[in-house]
């Protein structure tokens, strides 16, 4: 261990000076932008638009279009862009994606919120849904060029990191410079600001497609699943991504289109329909692929010899399998039962942040009673650089210890860091004690922060920091978890996980809230962050051995 300490210093000093981190950098921030945008600061325009509560709560389902970006990423991995394929297969998207995104920032700025809300919501939609599939090609992309010099692990935090950046612009910045200059030209601004991301695109290297000879004619070879079989895997798994992806649609379509009354609850659809989707398009298509891998390995329902594409509709066939189902055949071939190890800790890794996310605010201004400013220094400027300085110290973990000790090392602390807000939603005693003792409440008070407020910026800076960390942990793992072959398809499947499983157990939370507690809850939060922990220490004695054996 003590030789490979210093060499992953020296390899983190020369991925500095990698050109691949800054254009990782500006991704990043191009990822965060339209999300700080268009689900979260859009909403301060709405309210001094004095557009209704109601109409805003249905605002924030263009969100979904992130929860179900993976039932169009094979899309994304496979079509041609007429036109922009000769860019690269991820810079021809990311140009795409970029230029509506920001074309769409700039239109806005020109809208009455107000008077042209049909309008506005329309575009707002289509942003989300640019902005989701720009982070598709982006994850991709990370994976795509990842090299011994720019790894995963460091292409991973600087991505963080320029998310970060922008979180802070398009929230605190924007709402600064709005209170001067008016909305309209703040999202003028920033829609500027997403057009010229287009120069690092432009500089970005990317990645050559694979020949249709690599993918396709494989399946027509000896040893290749019979042609009949794969149609009938396909057919079942076509039909219920298609059943998803038209209930989606559908819901949103129903929801920002009509009147108050008609409208479908997001509660209800999340619970009802959020599981059923899962199982469509993740775990029925995996053991779908699963079986069919079994039949390949054990020599049953194979070719015995190579056979003809079967003509246009064979090929059609044949992509379309390549598109759907072989991206999970690969990950639960490579992986075979411990796919089932895998799956439970991205579901379980982020889930205490997620779900934790929508109950912040009521905690600080309505349980506390902090105020509007204080909670705005506290947590937008304050704690937005704790996260950054997390996902820093991230990266430096991941060349002193390595990648799974980082994954251990951030479930421990993001679960323990649930006990400061107990300890927060108790009185606080133990964060008095360590502040005083520390001297961070002195530090605060020359800041202008009585004891309270740096109570709360101590509650504040141990979860923003421990989140840095296990968020940069988790991107990197989910990334080591991706082919390059099906990098699209299979991070946008894994990283969709978390969002979801989030969002459906905030009914579940809120009520356990109302029934005992703000207190009580975190430390079922950090009961159930504990899982995660164990799940991260058997993957990481998981990948010890593989590697072992290899």
């Amino acid at each position: 261990m003590s030789n490979e300490r210093p060499r992953g210093l020296k390899l983190l000093a020369a991925a500095v000076r990698n050109r691949k981190l800054g254009i990782m950098l500006a991704f990043g921030f191009a990822a965060g932008l339209p999300y700080a945008l268009l689900l979260g600061t859009l909403y301060a325009w709405l309210s001094e638009a004095k557009v209704d509560l109601e109409t805003m709560g249905v605002f924030s389902l263009i969100g979904l279009a992130y929860a179900f970006k993976f039932l169009w990423s094979p899309v994304i991995d496979r079509v041609r862009l007429p036109g922009l394929e000769r860019l690269g297969r991820r810079r021809g998207w990311l140009v795409l994606a970029q230029a509506l995104i920001g074309a769409i920032l700039i239109i806005l700025s020109q809208l009455d919120p107000k008077s042209a809300l049909g309008w506005f919501s329309l575009l707002a939609g289509i942003g989300a849904f640019a902005s989701a599939t720009q982070d598709i090609v982006i994850d991709a992309w990370r994976v795509d060029v990842a090299d011994d010099i720019a790894t995963l692990d460091l292409l991973s935090t600087v991505y963080q990191l320029g998310y970060r950046v922008a979180s802070l612009a398009g929230g605190a910045l924007a709402l600064v410079l709005a209170a001067r200059i008016g909305w309209p030209n703040v999202y003028f601004l920033f829609g500027v600001a997403m057009l010229l991301v287009l120069v690092a695109t432009f500089l970005a290297p990317d990645t050559p497609r694979p020949l249709d000879s690599e993918g396709p004619s494989e399946l027509r070879q000896a040893g290749a699943i019979v042609p009949r079989l794969r149609a009938w895997a396909l057919a079942i798994v076509s039909a219920l991504w298609c059943w998803a992806l038209t209930t989606v649609l559908v819901f949103m379509v129903r929801s920002l289109g009509a009147e108050s009354e008609a409208r479908p609850d997001p509660t209800i659809f999340i619970r009802t329909y959020g599981p059923l989707i899962v199982v469509a398009t993740v775990i029925v298509p995996a053991i779908i692929a699963a079986v069919l891998e079994k039949f390949r390995h054990s020599g049953r329902h194979i070719l015995t010899e190579t056979v003809s594409d079967g003509g246009g509709i064979g090929r059609v066939l044949d992509h379309g399998y390549s598109a759907l189902i072989l991206p999970l055949g690969e990950l639960v071939g490579r992986l075979r039962w411990a796919t089932i190890l895998v799956l439970a800790l991205i579901l379980s890794y982020r889930i205490t942040d997620s779900i934790w996310g929508p109950f912040a605010y009521p905690f600080y201004l309505g349980e506390l009673g902090y105020t509007n400013d204080e909670v705005a220094v506290a947590s937008k400027f304050f704690g937005v650089g704790m996260t950054m300085l997390g996902i820093t110290l991230s990266a430096v973990l991941f060349a002193w210890i390595g990648r799974m000790a980082t994954v251990v090392f951030g479930a421990v602390i993001a679960a323990a860091s649930n006990l400061l807000y107990a300890d927060l939603a108790s009185g606080g005693a133990g964060l008095d004690v360590f502040g005083q003792y520390s001297g961070f409440y002195s530090l605060c008070s020359l800041f202008g922060a009585d004891d309270r407020l740096a109570r709360l910026m101590l509650a504040i800076s141990g979860e923003n920091i421990a989140g840095g960390i296990a968020g940069a942990a988790f991107v990197a793992y989910l990334s080591a978890m991706t082919s390059r072959q099906y990098s699209a398809v299979q991070y946008a499947l894994l990283s969709s996980l978390t969002f979801l499983v989030g969002s459906l157990g905030r009914a579940a939370l809120g009520e356990g809230i109302e029934r005992v507690g703000y207190a009580q809850i975190f430390y079922i939060t950090a009961a159930i962050g504990g899982v995660a922990v164990f799940l991260s220490i058997l993957e990481w004695a998981r990948e010890r051995r593989v590697t072992q054996a290899s």
